[in-house]
Formats: structure tokens, sequence, C-alpha cells
């Protein structure tokens, strides 16, 4: 205990941000790669082909919206993509679905209906802007880019048909993909969050709020402080709220949409199974929709 003492006050509370994170992100780390491991089992490149549908833009709207009734937080999406991804799910409908399941979910749009004094208005703008910017994710891998987004040494694994196996046996080889895909993913998630409560100590936002003054950089500085601080999409609407009187509405929104996107946690379990390409154009394309909706938010809102 004495050595706790001896460490400088910025130090604990580094460690203690670091804890916080890292409990609250977990569970969900733990929910998606449980999920993971039985989308391996139990989902076959046959039945995705079956249950999408066969034009190319209603699979983009597919994985835009499905995040509604198949909800996860951005903690624990990768490894389900990952998954999605490896049974022929296309990228065009697989990245939407990153994209907007931590953000329209029913848990998430609750939380922001309760945290600006129940609203509807947040709740929709944020739903709208989110699906906006999974659409044009979508139209991009679609349409206009290589959708081989997949780190080449991660596609061969897990390739097995179960069909042949007792429910026990299949019960057991997802909770061993689901093992191996939570300590995968943790030590990315560990490593995001070091970071990410390290920023929250040492990088002065009063700056930022300073050299917000402008819509432009409100909404530029509000995007950058939702990456450092990296919060849940569960909590992030409380925060959001508290800044309400500072920033206004559309800096806000732009907070409100990036963070579950992209923050420094996500961006570190993505950078292990996603080819840099990819991740560039995924967070310069976000940014960029982001940003171009919530200043045309704040011209006619």
């Amino acid at each position: 205990m004495s050595f706790f003492h001896q460490l400088p006050d910025s130090v604990l509370q580094w460690m203690a941000i670091f804890m916080s994170i890292i409990i609250e992100a977990l569970p969900f780390v733990l929910v998606g790669a449980i999920l993971s491991g039985f989308i391996s089992v139990y989902v076959t490149p046959d039945r995705v082909a079956k249950c999408l549908p066969k034009s190319k833009m209603l699979r983009i709207l597919f994985g835009t919206f499905v995040g509604f009734v198949f909800p996860s937080c951005e903690c624990g999406i990768v490894p389900i993509i990952n998954r999605f991804l490896e049974k022929k799910v296309p990228s065009y409908t697989a990245i939407p679905f990153l994209a907007t399941a931590p953000i329209i979910n029913p848990i998430v749009l609750f939380a922001t209906y309760s945290a600006f004094g129940n609203s509807w208005r947040f709740v929709m703008l944020r739903l709208v802007g989110a699906s906006l910017v999974a659409i044009v994710l979508g139209m991009m891998l679609g349409f206009v880019i290589d959708e081989d987004i997949v780190k080449d040494y991660i596609k061969p694994s897990h390739c097995h048909d179960y069909s042949g196996y007792s429910l026990p046996q299949k019960i057991f080889y997802a909770l061993s993909h689901a093992i191996d895909d939570f300590f995968d993913t943790g030590r990315y998630l560990v490593f995001g969050t070091l970071i990410a409560s390290a920023m929250q100590i040492y990088v002065p936002t009063r700056i930022l709020a300073t050299i917000g003054g402008n819509p432009l950089t409100a909404i530029l500085v509000m995007m950058l402080l939702a990456f450092i601080l990296s919060l849940c999409s569960e909590a992030d609407a409380f925060i959001g709220a508290s800044l309400l009187s500072n920033f206004g509405m559309a800096p806000v929104m732009a907070f409100l949409l990036i963070g579950p996107m992209i923050d420094i946690k996500n961006l570190m379990m993505m950078v292990n199974s996603f080819k840099p390409r990819f991740i560039i154009q995924f967070v310069a394309v976000s940014a960029v929709v982001v940003t171009l909706y919530c200043l045309a938010l704040g011209v006619f809102a």
C-alpha cells in the first residue's frame, strides 16, 4: 500500500480511470466474444446467403439497421464483425453494422432519450446521423473500393463445418472460440485503454474547449474529445448532455456519433483485424460524414 502512496496523484488518477474503463468495457467484450463463438459454430455461409437480401443496396440497409435487434457495444463489436466476415457476410453489410450497432440499439437510444430530458429530438438525430454514416460506408465498400478489408493471416481461421457435431460439442467449440477471441481482443482493449486513460489525464481538455470558437472547430474539438475519452456508448449521452450548454447541439451530436464508431480502444482492436488502408478509409469517411451532417444541423436545426 505504501508503494501507491509514493506515486504522483496524476498516475493514481490514470490508474483509476484505466480500471473504471476496463471494468465497464470487459463485460461487453465478453458478450461480444461469446456471440462471436456461437456465430462461428452455428452460422454457415449457406445460411448467410439465404438470410441476406439479393440486392446489394438492400444488404447495405440490412447491415445498417440490424443493430436495432442485434445490439452490441463498440467494446465487443469487432470480434462479431470478424466472424460475420469469416462466414461470407459481405463487408458492405458487416461494416455498416459495425458503425451503427453501438448507437442505434435500444439501450443506447433509451439512454440518449433520458440524458437529454426525455427528448426524442436527440434520439432521432443520433439515429439518422449514425445510419447516414453506415450507408455511406456500405456504398463505399459495395460500389467504390475493394471490399477485401481483413488482414490475410486472419482469413483462414476457424473455417470449419460443425453441422455433424452434437449439441455439447457445439457449445464446447463455441466457448473455445469465445475464449480465444476474448483474450485476443482483450489485449488490444487493455493497450487502447491505457492510452485513452492517459490522454484523459495528460491532455488538457480545457484547451480543447477554448479553441471551439466557431461551428466547424467546435465540431472537430468534440469529435477529438470523444476519441480521447473513449466512453462506452451506453454512458456517453450523459456526458454529452452536460456539454450541451457550452458547445451547442451540433458539436454535441458530433461527440455522440463519432465516439462509438472511432475511439482509442476500438481503433486498437480494429488494427488487429483490418488492413491499415481500410482503417484509414473508415476513419476518414466517418469523420467527414459526421462533420458535414453536424454542420448541416447547425444551419437548419
